[in-house]
């Protein structure tokens, strides 16, 4: 994966009336399968830094919807699978589970909606019969607490459960599943909530042997002729992912049901994977993920449903290195687990949705003719108490050269920047850093041009003193001049007297 080349990153839904007030959105899955799993506040600054402001729990942690609070940021929180024959067979384990995971934290936390599994019906068929129990006792937890206006309740369905999905217009529901998905769906009806679906192009491409174009696969522009007709009603399709939206839309018609509108609970594509996956690459996770954000966010809408966009939840924050399952599987997030993007998302014209896109990249620089001894200064600090990672410029590492002030200072400014943020004031160091359009890069030395890593919360840099330092630094990266050593030698001894005492 070149994330060293390339520095990656980073609705108006309506079917019914009921949703005429609810805007498109694009929003992320956060898994947890992480060897090194980021701290929830680092979670939550890399969320804001991004300005993510959908994002769907696969659990409901208590620490994640603690520094979720107050962030204004909508939150889908889950009951997983495991949990679900325990709340689908009682209404008073629903009952504790909504006053433990939901109650107790709404409104501080802005919990939206509740997904009650995750394609329960295709990974945990034994769970199936008592599904829509599960359902509607959590709904009437909610009613209970009166927060049924307010939340949601749905569960997350694999695309898999519809049938003969192309043309659309033929699509059905896998009959074995029909007493179960009839009593959802109806459910889904009578408390206005919405038909969730995992959308995944790249394995309806990979399993199609070649009769799926991969142009077709990642909302790349079709010629006229090379575009998919449906026959029966000769509407045309340009991507799978519309496709299988409208195959949705069909197969609900097919039992009788047509205003539920559909949000895709995952969608996304593998940056790296092995061998025999030629196709999971950097390139085109970068495309699917743009194109489909730029496609919902334009609210084109499907040929069905043309103009009704369907919000989405791209699969997923951040690369799964604990995943089972082949290298693909760990690797469809956008960030890597320090906050690193994968890739750099093509967003340009389509809103402030994350910072991780080519038509948002700063950087901070050293001003030119800043005065050296201030520079020195504010670069000793950057790399002591701002606890920037220093280790790239040191002698031998690819941004030591050129080996001066100026240019080592604007490499700590710029870690620091992106470290907080991108924060105002986190690019002035007592006034001789500037905010810069032009990318520092050179060689192999690689500048960030996003929010570096969600390791602190966003804020303004504290003001530096230019005669103080920092035990918290190395060494390697004082002013090489009397003072410092001098200054060090102080420190150590007071140190030392400190430990005699």
């Amino acid at each position: 994966m070149e994330t060293n080349k390339s520095m990656l990153f980073l609705l108006f839904l309506a079917v019914s009336a009921v949703f005429a007030d609810e805007d498109v959105f694009i929003g992320v899955n956060i898994g947890t399968e992480l060897s090194d799993m980021p701290h929830p506040t680092q979670v939550v600054a890399l969320l804001k830094a991004q300005q993510i402001r959908h994002v769907r729990l696969f659990n409901a942690d208590r620490g994640m919807l603690l520094a979720l609070a107050n962030t204004g940021i909508k939150v889908a929180v889950s009951v997983p699978n495991e949990q679900i024959l325990g709340v689908g067979q009682s209404n008073t384990t629903a009952a504790n589970w909504v006053a433990q995971n939901v109650v107790a934290h709404y409104p501080a936390t802005n919990i939206t909606t509740i997904c009650v599994g995750s394609e329960v019906l295709s990974s945990l068929p034994n769970a199936a019969p008592i599904l829509v129990n599960a359902l509607k006792f959590v709904h009437s937890a909610l009613l209970a607490s009166n927060l049924d206006r307010q939340i949601k309740v749905s569960t997350p369905l694999a695309s898999t459960i519809i049938l003969d999905s192309f043309p659309p217009s033929q699509a059905f529901f896998n009959h074995t599943l029909k007493p179960v998905l009839v009593p959802l769906l109806k459910f889904l009806q009578s408390t206005n909530s919405y038909f969730m679906l995992n959308v995944y192009p790249y394995y309806d491409y990979i399993l199609s042997n070649g009769v799926i174009p991969l142009d077709y696969a990642l909302f790349n522009p079709l010629a006229a002729n090379k575009e998919a007709v449906d026959s029966n009603t000769l509407l045309h399709y340009t991507n799978v992912f519309d496709a299988m939206i409208d195959a949705a839309y069909f197969a609900m018609e097919d039992v009788n049901i047509t205003n539920i509108p559909v949000v895709v609970t995952e969608s996304g594509w593998p940056s790296m994977g092995d061998s025999n996956e030629p196709d999971a690459t950097v390139e085109n996770a970068n495309t699917y993920n743009s194109n489909l954000i730029k496609h919902v966010l334009n609210k084109t809408g499907t040929p069905k449903h043309p103009g009704i966009a369907v919000s989405t939840y791209l699969y997923e924050l951040y690369n799964e290195d604990n995943k089972a399952g082949p290298l693909s599987e760990k690797n469809w997030g956008l960030f890597n687990n320090n906050g690193t993007p994968v890739y750099i998302l093509r967003l340009t014209d389509s809103g402030s949705l994350f910072a991780n896109n080519t038509s948002n990249q700063t950087y901070c620089a050293a001003k030119e003719g800043a005065d050296s001894k201030m520079l020195q200064a504010a670069l000793d600090w950057a790399c002591g108490a701002g606890k920037v990672d220093c280790a790239p410029m040191l002698q031998g590492e690819p941004c030591y050269e050129p080996d001066n002030v100026a240019a080592h200072a604007t490499y700590a400014f710029n870690a620091y920047y992106h470290m907080m943020g991108r924060a105002p004031g986190t690019c002035d160091f007592n006034g001789v850093a500037t905010i810069t359009t032009t990318n520092p890069s050179h060689g192999s030395c690689v500048f960030s041009s996003i929010g570096r890593n969600g390791t602190f919360l966003n804020g303004t840099a504290p003001a530096i003193d230019s005669t103080s330092s920092s035990s918290a630094y190395p060494v390697q990266y004082l002013n090489n001049n009397a003072f410092s050593i001098t200054l060090m030698m102080i420190l150590g001894i007071l140190g030392l007297t400190v430990v005699l005492l």
